[in-house]
């Protein structure tokens, strides 16, 4: 375990309180015009699965537990749970569903991922950044809109509902980010 302030931590950090270890889920750090600055988190406690509120100020000292954070490729999911593979040691790990929430629409067979574990339980899954999937379902492309700034719904290959500009149709590659399954860009393959 390691002190850390509580301003810096982040999601997927694992810390301690009253006895029990804690993963993340949200942390923001509050302003207030008059006052000390708080950090809220969002976590969820390890041994049971029971979500809590942590406050501290920002200055605070909070106990960090040191979690092993590396790149596993996902394999398949199951009645299980979700199978990823460890690439040097081709070490196998499940995941519940649990643990990897609504981020399941993401995954793809050979899709590269942190999973962050502790003493071989899996806390948490950070995704890449962008990931590029192709459109199924959308309204047909009218002439004359590539210039507007509205944009249209559009279904993609893995069930996903993102909003798109009007000139792309049905068949496009196009790249999103996972954090809020924003459009980005056309995909460039």
């Amino acid at each position: 375990m390691v002190k850390v302030i509580a301003s810096s931590l982040r999601k997927g950090n694992v810390v301690e309180q009253d006895g029990n270890l804690h993963v993340i889920l949200t942390a923001e750090n509050v302003h207030p015009g008059k006052g000390n600055s708080i950090t809220n988190v969002n976590m969820r406690r390890i041994s049971d699965g029971v979500k809590v509120v942590g406050r501290w100020r920002t200055v605070e000292m909070v106990e960090k537990a040191d979690v092993d954070d590396r790149e596993y490729d996902y394999l398949y999911s199951d009645g299980e749970g979700h199978h990823f593979m460890e690439p040097a040691t081709y070490e196998q790990i499940t995941v519940p569903d649990d643990v990897i929430g609504d981020q399941k629409a993401y995954l793809v067979d050979g899709m590269k991922v942190h999973l962050m574990t502790f003493e071989g339980t899996a806390l948490s899954m950070e995704l890449p950044q962008r990931l590029t999937f192709e459109i199924v379902e959308t309204e047909p492309v009218v002439k004359g809109q590539t210039a507007s700034s509205s944009y249209k719904p559009a279904v993609l290959n893995n069930g996903l509902r993102v909003m798109v500009p009007p000139h792309i149709g049905t068949g496009t590659r196009i790249v999103i980010l996972t954090d809020d399954n924003s459009y980005v860009e056309r995909a460039k393959d």
